[in-house]
Formats: C-alpha cells, structure tokens, sequence
C-alpha cells in the first residue's frame, strides 16, 4: 500500500484508510481509494449505469485482484462510513471490486443490498502436488502440455534465453515500456504508465521479482511477479510479438513462472486476470471475479 501510495498506477484523488476498533483494538480494516473515472479497465460501464468518467469510492485498488477486508467482517459499519465518506466527496459510486465470487465478503455485501456483478475471472494453480516444474507441465492437458513443450524448443531454436532475476538486476524502464506497449494493444496501455511503473517496482523491493525472456539480448517477454507468505504472482506481463522464430514468449513466462514459485515453496499460483484460453489450456482454475457497488444517494 506504501508502494501504490508513492507511485499510484492510475490518478488516483486521494487514499482512505478505515480502521475499527473495539475496546482501543483495531479489529477490521479497509484501504480505500478515491478516483475521478472509476473504471479505467472498461468493465464496469457496460455492466452498470455509468460512463466510467464519474468519481468513485472503491475498495483498495484496481491493479489488485483480490478484494477483502483484513479482520473481523464489520461490513455494515465499513460500508455506512464508505457511503458517507463518499457524500463528503462528491463521488457519484461507491464500493468493491474485484470481489471473488462466493467469498464472504460477496456474500455481505450481496445481503447488505450491493448487487454483485461478474466483471473477470481471475487465474490460479494449487502447487502442492508438485516437486518441480517438470511435474507440472506433465500434469497439463495434452493440448497444453505439447504447446509449452514445442514453444520451449522453437525459442531455443531462435536463440531465445530466460532468467529469472532478482529486482535489483532488471532493467525496469524497458520492461515498463515492454509492459505498458502490450497493454496497449488491448486498449489498456495507461494501466502500466511507463514513468511511474519503474518506481513502484523498487518501492516494493524483495516483495517483486522479475522473470524475463530476451532473444539475443533483445527483450521481448517480461512477467513482473509479486510474493506474499504463500502465493507467487504473476501479476503484469509485456510481450514483444515480433520475434525471428515461430514461437510466443508468453507460453516460455508461464512455466517459468511456476518453477520460481515452487522453489521458494510457495503453495499457489496466482496466473492473474484475463487470456482465459491459455490458462485454461495450461492447468489454471478460473475464479470469478464480482464488482459490488451502489450509487451515492
């Protein structure tokens, strides 16, 4: 939270932290953010009444794929101060995002009025049956097995080499610009800003770690990976397409990705949002991600 609040991804108005407490403890806690042009991922405007342009109060922050509420619940309390706070400042909407289905805050906030709408699916792997990397790509379905397989041996082949690094030996601005120029493709490019994305990156420090591909010293894939006590993140990818062999670089991130993971004896692999072909093809489960909000009234 310290990273975003230093170097926020999108224009964020102001940063909100709401702590209840009983008997002088703190028992729940919420991050909250607020941001002229609510939906700078396009997924809410077709899905609620809204342009996405408006001013929102929303629960932490979109390039986090994972809504929850540290502590005890308190969701009434929490969202009567959200809607209130909201008021003062002119925000049009307020709430989550990013809410998993069937979790128990969906399942609050649902019985508290908020409608929960089906925004993304968001990806992730259960490791514990697996020593290595090698077991889990033959764990894959066929079809997905042979792609990492035949992809790995066409990279070789065209001179493409991996490594995963530490974040003090990336080379941040160009994959920022690497990131940034894919997410562009997609109509998302001011998700990953250039000038900021390297800053955030450091701020975060032994939290990120960098998984790259280069071919001949060229870059042309990068998967920005997060670490928390359980679980590894693949959390922001760039892809140069135009490579000089018949391979992609983003099936040569993936595997790559959960061997890292499971040498640091990390249990789950969070595979992120969206390309939901691939990861379905390669051994990832989908969870549905909800969006929860109400106007300001």
């Amino acid at each position: 939270m310290r990273a975003y609040e230093r170097f926020p991804l999108i224009a964020i108005e102001a940063f909100f932290y709401f702590v209840v407490r009983a008997g002088g403890r703190a028992v729940t806690v919420l991050p909250v953010t607020l941001l002229r042009g609510l939906d700078p991922l396009g997924q809410l405007r077709v899905r609620y009444p809204l342009s996405g342009d408006e001013t929102g109060l929303l629960s932490h922050v979109w390039h986090c794929y994972d809504a929850w509420v540290p502590g005890e619940p308190n969701l009434e309390a929490v969202t009567g101060a959200m809607r209130e706070l909201a008021a003062e400042r002119g925000a049009a909407w307020y709430g989550f995002v990013n809410v998993p289905r069937g979790s128990a805050l969906g399942d609050g906030l649902v019985s508290l009025g908020f409608p929960a709408r089906h925004i993304e699916d968001r990806f992730r792997a259960d490791l514990r049956p697996f020593g290595d990397v090698t077991d889990y790509v033959a764990s894959a379905n066929p079809r997905g097995r042979a792609n990492m397989r035949r992809n790995g041996r066409r990279a070789g082949d065209a001179g493409a080499r991996s490594a995963s690094i530490p974040l003090e030996e990336a080379d941040l601005a160009e994959i920022g610009e690497l990131c940034e120029r894919t997410a562009a493709r997609h109509g998302t490019g001011s998700f990953y800003p250039q000038e900021v994305f390297a800053g955030f990156l450091t701020e975060l420090g032994d939290a990120a770690h960098v998984i790259e591909v280069r071919e001949r010293g060229r870059l042309v894939g990068a998967a920005v990976c997060l670490r928390d006590e359980s679980r590894f993140h693949a959390w922001a990818c760039g892809v140069d397409y135009e490579v000089g062999g018949n391979y992609s670089p983003y099936p040569l991130l993936y595997p790559l990705s959960v061997g890292q993971a499971l040498r640091e004896g990390l249990t789950t692999l969070e595979g992120g949002r969206g390309n939901h072909v691939f990861k379905l093809r390669h051994g990832l489960t989908p969870l549905p991600l909800d969006a929860c909000l109400l106007p300001v009234r």
